[in-house]
Parts: C-alpha cells; structure tokens; sequence
C-alpha cells in the first residue's frame, strides 16, 4: 500500500465512512434545547438601591450598604447613587444638595 505501490497516501475507505459518521450533523445534538422558554429580560433602573441594603430609620434617602451609608436619589426615572460615607448625615447632605442642584420636588 503506501509509497511503494505506486498510490499516494491516504485513508482507507472503511476509516472514511467511519469519519463521516462521526460528523454527520444529523447525529450530532443542538447546541440549545429547542422547546426551552426564552426569558425575557427588564433591567432595573440602576443603580437602585440593592435587595441586601438596608433603610435607614430617620434618614429620607440613606441606606446602609456593607457597613457604609449611601444615599439614593431618584430624579426623574432613574436613581443618582452618592459616593460612601462613614455618617448618614453626611449621605444625607449630600441628597438634598442633590435634589436642590436638580430642583427635584419633594
């Protein structure tokens, strides 16, 4: 077979049958499951105050989020989120400066 008998290397024809069965797409399983339902997604007006935050009593716009106190404004269909703070005080100035900056009603 080989060189010395004149043909060139190839593969036997058994060994190619093989090989298309391998990759016959009729055999091969969907990528994605045909009759799963497709989800539909509604983002949230970000960034909102998450689940885990906590409200603090007291304060109109501050939450207490991994220790910290931040404040959340909404101005018109979206929240404005503060930067951290040590004092909720502070979180708070910072939101009614906000909402006198944007002339948000109360």
């Amino acid at each position: 077979m080989g060189r010395d008998a004149g043909g060139a290397i190839g593969y036997h024809r058994n060994l190619l049958i093989l090989e298309f069965a391998l990759v016959n797409p009729l055999l091969m399983k969907p990528l994605r499951q045909q009759n799963r339902p497709v989800i539909s997604y509604q983002p949230r007006v970000e960034p909102a105050p998450p689940e885990h935050a906590s409200k603090m009593d007291g304060f109109r716009d501050v939450w207490l989020l991994r220790g910290k106190y931040v404040a959340f404004v909404l101005i018109g269909e979206r929240f404005r989120r503060s930067p951290t703070f040590t004092v909720p005080e502070s979180a708070q100035r910072w939101a009614t400066q906000v909402r006198q900056e944007e002339d948000v009603e109360d």
